[in-house]
C-alpha cells in the first residue's frame, strides 16, 4: 500500500513542529491534514511501521500521538485476521476518520494492562439515559494520549462484585464473584466547526485537566482525564478478563502493536538525528585544520559511523518482528521477550544516536531553537513508555532463567 506521506505534506509537518513545541500546543493542523490524506485508515503493521518511522523523522511528537490510534487500528486488524470480528466496528470507525486514543496509565499502578485502580460498575439496560446496558467507569487516568481530539477512548477498569473484597473472602473462590477487568471504549462526537480545527463535544462523565507541560514530546498533549461514571456501552466492550496476567489474543495484539510502533517512532527520531549530524559535519569547519570541514576530522567521522552502525543494527530486528506479526507467525511465549526487547533497543539506540549527534553538532545544538535540542528532549520520553528498562530485563531474565521461586 502506497504511503500517503508525500514530501510536500511531510515538509509542512516538519515546519510546524517547532511551533507546537514552543507553544506547548496540540498538533491540530497536522491532524487535520493527515486525516484528510487518509493517515488514520486501516493498513498492515508493515505499512503503519514504515509510515510512523518516516513521520517521526519529521515531527516525533505528532508521530508519537498518532501511535495510539494506530495501535487500536492494529489490534482490530489482528483480531479480524484471526477470525475474531468483535472489533470490526473499530476498523470501520478508523476508515471513517474517527480518532482512537488510550487512557490506561494510572498513578501508582505498575501492573498496566492487568489491573486497574479505576472502578467499573454494571449498568443494566434501562438504567442509563440511552437505555442501553453497559458499565459506569470512575477513576483518574494520567498521560491520556490525544486528549484534545480523540473521539474514541480505550480504557480499562476493575469491576468488584457486590460486597467487595470482604464478601469475596467469605465466599472463597466461588465462580462468578472474582473481580474482572473491563476493557472498552468511551465515545465522544466531533463538533463540526472549521476544517482547520477538530473540536470534540465534551463527553458525559469525562473531565480533562490540561496539565501536560513536559520536557519533550510536548505536542502530544497527553493530559490527565477524570472519569465520573463515564459510560461504556456493552457493544463497545472489547474484553472482560480476570485480574492479572492472562493469555488472550487481545492483550497480545495491544502489546505487539504498541511496542512495535513505539520502536518505529524512536527509530525515525534517530534517523533525523543522524541526518542532522551529517549535515553539521559538512557545514562546520575547523580552524586548526585550515578551514577544512568537520567531516574530514577522524573523531567526527568515528562518531558518525558509530551512530550509523547502531541504527543499522536496529533495522533487521524491527523488520523481522513486523513481518512475523503481519504473517501470523506464532512465536509463543517468546513474543513477550521479543516485543519488549525491540522497543527497548529502539529507544536506547535513539538515545545513543542523538547523544552522538549533539556531540558532533557542538554547542550550537544546545540552543532551545535548535532541532537537535528538541530531539534530545523528545528522545528521553522513550524511557517512560511501557515496557520500562526494568520490566524488559525482568521479561528477558524470566524467559532465560524461569520465574523466581
Amino acid at each position: 500500500m502506497a504511503s500517503v506521506l508525500t514530501g510536500e505534506l511531510l515538509g509542512r509537518v516538519r515546519e510546524r513542529a517547532p511551533g507546537y513545541d514552543a507553544a506547548n500546543s496540540f498538533f491540530f493542523d497536522d491532524l487535520a491534514e493527515l486525516r484528510a490524506a487518509g493517515y488514520l485508515r486501516p493498513r498492515s503493521l508493515s505499512d503503519a511501521s514504515a509510515d510512523q518511522r518516516l513521520l517521526a523523522a519529521h515531527a516525533p511528537a505528532t508521530a508519537l500521538g498518532l501511535t495510539m490510534h494506530l495501535v487500536w487500528m492494529g489490534v482490530a486488524r489482528d483480531l479480524a485476521a484471526a477470525g475474531d470480528d468483535s472489533l470490526q466496528w473499530v476498523l470501520d470507525d478508523c476508515a471513517a476518520g474517527e480518532l482512537f486514543a488510550f487512557a490506561v496509565s494510572e498513578a501508582g499502578n505498575d501492573r498496566v494492562m492487568t489491573d486497574s485502580v479505576t472502578r467499573a460498575e454494571r449498568v443494566e439496560p434501562g438504567q442509563h439515559p440511552d437505555r442501553r446496558g453497559g458499565w459506569a467507569v470512575t477513576g483518574t487516568k494520567i498521560f491520556t494520549s490525544l486528549s484534545p481530539a480523540w473521539t474514541r477512548l480505550g480504557v480499562l477498569a476493575r469491576h468488584e462484585p457486590a460486597g467487595g473484597v470482604a464478601e469475596r473472602e467469605r465466599a472463597g473462590t466461588e465462580p462468578g464473584i472474582e473481580p474482572r477487568i473491563i476493557h472498552g471504549f468511551l465515545l465522544r462526537e466531533a463538533r463540526v466547526s472549521t476544517p482547520e480545527r477538530f473540536e470534540p463535544h465534551p463527553a458525559p462523565g469525562v473531565t480533562i485537566t490540561p496539565d501536560w507541560n513536559t520536557l519533550g514530546m510536548r505536542a502530544t498533549q497527553s493530559h490527565t482525564t477524570r472519569l465520573e461514571a463515564a459510560f461504556i456501552a456493552d457493544e463497545h466492550v472489547s474484553r472482560i478478563l480476570p485480574v492479572g496476567p492472562v493469555a488472550d489474543p487481545f492483550l497480545l495484539a495491544i502489546s505487539a502493536n504498541f511496542l512495535t510502533l513505539m520502536a518505529s517512532v524512536y527509530a525515525g527520531l534517530a534517523d533525523r538525528a543522524l541526518e542532522l549530524a551529517v549535515e553539521s559535519a559538512h557545514r562546520r569547519t575547523s580552524l586548526k585544520n585550515d578551514g577544512a570541514p568537520q567531516a574530514h576530522d577522524p573523531d567526527i567521522r568515528w562518531r558518525i559511523a558509530d551512530a550509523a552502525l547502531a541504527l543499522d543494527a536496529l533495522a533487521p530486528q524491527l523488520a523481522a518482528v513486523v513481518n512475523d506479526r503481519d504473517h501470523g507467525v506464532d512465536r509463543g511465549a517468546r513474543w513477550h521477550r521479543d516485543l519488549a526487547g525491540l522497543k527497548h533497543r529502539s529507544v536506547e539506540t535513539a538515545r545513543h544516536v542523538v547523544d552522538q549527534a549533539m556531540r558532533i553538532a557542538g554547542g550550537g545544538a544546545y540552543r532551545t531553537t535548535a532541532e537537535l535540542s528538541r530531539l534530545q528532549r523528545d528522545v528521553l520520553a522513550g524511557i517512560y513508555h511501557p515496557s520500562d528498562p526494568e520490566a524488559v530485563h525482568a521479561t528477558v531474565a524470566t524467559d532465560l532463567l524461569g520465574p523466581v521461586p
